[in-house]
């Protein structure tokens, strides 16, 4: 099993189409051959954490039964040939899980054929998806954490992309980053308002589902927010 992350910045002459490839959503993708899910999502401002939600980035993310057609998709696919004709910035992931924690939409993601501990410490660069569904309840307490995460994984060592995206307004969020090594990631993770947040949706307060996982970054490659990978 492999996974596909692809992160856009849409031309300025395209803020509609970039609402369509939102609101199309996963039935944009759902003739790609070796697909088993997928979700398209908006992102904040700039690409950031915040409420206010950009009109001109989003997000691609999708789970393939093997490598070839992972690799398919992001080389030969109609998808994201459409991006790349559309895209001032681009950048393309391509993903080997080898941890899992959770659900998403109710899909628990099998275990990776090399997985590993969530705690446990990998070389070289790693990744993270963290996603949940925010209760109610507890919306103004999750939000009034975000600033404080941003400002603190912008400046974190090793860190070299994050992002913030959502599949639904307030309720349903995402973060996606990428890191130097394991190392780099944890130091992060056990502190501050990340802490916070972790805690929270280990003691089932913050969120109604969550999700999280690790990976390997086999491939990375375009832009971001004016850093180019290759």
């Amino acid at each position: 099993m492999h996974a596909v992350a692809a992160l856009v910045l849409v031309a300025a002459a395209d803020p509609f189409w970039n609402w369509s490839r939102i609101v199309g959503g996963p039935r944009l993708l759902r003739h790609t051959p070796g697909l088993r899910f997928a979700k398209v999502l908006g992102s904040g401002h700039e690409g950031g954490f915040g409420l206010k939600p950009s009109i001109d980035r989003h997000g691609v993310y999708a789970i393939f039964d093997g490598i070839d057609n992972a690799t398919d998709f992001l080389d030969r696919s109609a998808v994201m040939q459409a991006y790349r004709d559309h895209a001032s910035e681009l950048c393309s992931v391509l993903l080997r899980p080898i941890s899992s924690r959770g659900s998403w939409a109710g899909v628990a993601w099998p275990s990776a054929p090399h997985s590993v501990p969530p705690t446990a410490s990998t070389t070289g660069p790693v990744a993270a998806l963290t996603r949940g569904s925010i209760r109610l309840s507890r919306l103004l307490p999750f939000w009034s954490m975000a600033p404080a995460a941003q400002r603190a994984v912008e400046s974190a060592p090793g860190c070299r992309l994050a992002v913030g995206l959502g599949e639904a307004p307030l309720l349903r969020q995402a973060t996606f980053s990428i890191w130097d090594d394991s190392a780099a990631m944890s130091a992060y993770a056990q502190q501050g308002a990340h802490r916070l947040a972790v805690d929270a949706a280990r003691q089932g307060s913050h969120f109604a589902e969550s999700m999280f996982v690790r990976f390997v970054p086999e491939r990375l490659q375009g832009s971001w927010r004016g850093r180019h990978f290759g």
